[in-house]
């Protein structure tokens, strides 16, 4: 594919999903992501999209709000990362709320397995991946139907909100810094967001890597009140992902990357409170091999044996001439 032509279906991409990561934009057209970087410079340089943290955007410095279709073939294997990871944090017999989206989604799907557990949600996809978990009650929020995510939005969603309190609330987003914390694209869907987090005593926020750095129209979760961030591990290059994580951690958000050796947290400490085994660090263990037989050093079973021999040799000699003194 020739440069014009890998721009162009670049350009199209982020049209169409408002925000894209480089390494699906590499998946895409087939090449490396060194490459996808050089040809989203040179777009950002004619101003047709804007560079962010691991991807590209549409211009304007906020991005737009892709629908389910899009979102959901978008880092497909980061979220089931996340997923995994995220799971690990809830426990038998908790009553939490999951948020709409994709990745919430994908951590409803591995929560029908949890026993006990009560899942508060606004989101059609979240309530169908738990509709045949027999151990899991599901409660729905009222509100008017969104189509593009298959949310319950407006004053009903929020008002069945109203005094509920539950251990931990799951979120997504469109974005995440550390200046403005999480947001979306969408005002009645931060709106209901935000009622969500009004109702846990923790916030977990799920967002892949290339959300981080993103900023979007409405914030959902202040910086100060989310609990801890699970995320994917961010290539190796992307040194601006790296630093809005640590300015995560330094306004106290917990960060548990999956992917990462052993699923551990920004300071190499694994996830705190976390129950599963993939969100802790695992101990490497050491085999210590048993001693197998002794060898012997060539030629030293002969030199005994002649030792041997040498000294029954002289013990009979002076046997033989103690008997002739006796005879004297």
């Amino acid at each position: 594919m020739f440069a014009a032509e890998r721009r162009q279906l670049i350009l199209e991409m982020v049209r169409a999903n408002g925000a894209v990561s480089l390494r699906e934009l590499a998946r895409v057209v087939q090449t490396s992501e060194v490459t996808v970087r050089r040809d989203v410079r040179a777009l950002e340089a004619e101003g047709l999209l804007d560079r962010r943290h691991g991807g590209a955007v549409l211009p304007g410095g906020f991005t737009r709000e892709s629908g389910f279709p899009q979102k959901s073939h978008l880092a497909t294997a980061e979220k089931t990362a996340i997923a995994d990871l995220a799971a690990g944090l809830v426990e038998e017999g908790e009553a939490i709320v999951v948020g709409a989206g994709t990745t919430t989604q994908e951590l409803a799907r591995r929560l029908a397995r949890v026993p006990g557990l009560t899942v508060v949600t606004n989101s059609l996809l979240v309530a169908q991946a738990l509709a045949h978990a027999n151990r899991v009650e599901v409660v729905m929020t009222g509100g008017t139907l969104r189509g593009s995510n298959y949310a319950l939005v407006g004053s009903g969603a929020e008002q069945s909100l109203q005094g509920l309190r539950v251990s931990k609330a799951f979120l997504s987003g469109s974005g995440l810094t550390a200046e403005r914390g999480l947001s979306t694209s969408n005002m009645l869907s931060a709106s209901v967001d935000r009622a969500l987090v009004q109702a846990a005593a923790e916030v977990v926020v799920l967002a892949d890597h290339s959300k981080l750095g993103t900023d979007t129209m409405f914030q959902t979760v202040p910086t100060d009140v989310i609990t801890r961030l699970v995320t994917d591990e961010s290539p190796a290059h992307d040194e601006r992902a790296a630093t809005e994580l640590q300015a995560l951690a330094d306004q106290g958000v917990q960060i548990a990357v999956a992917g990462a050796s052993g699923g551990g947290t920004a300071d190499g400490t694994g996830t705190p409170g976390a129950s599963g085994g993939d969100s802790v660090a695992r101990q490497q263990r050491r085999d210590v091999p048993l001693p197998g037989p002794r060898r012997q050093v060539p030629g030293a079973a002969a030199g005994l044996r002649s030792a041997t021999a040498l000294s029954e040799q002289n013990g009979g000699t002076e046997r033989a001439r103690v008997a002739d003194l006796r005879r004297r």
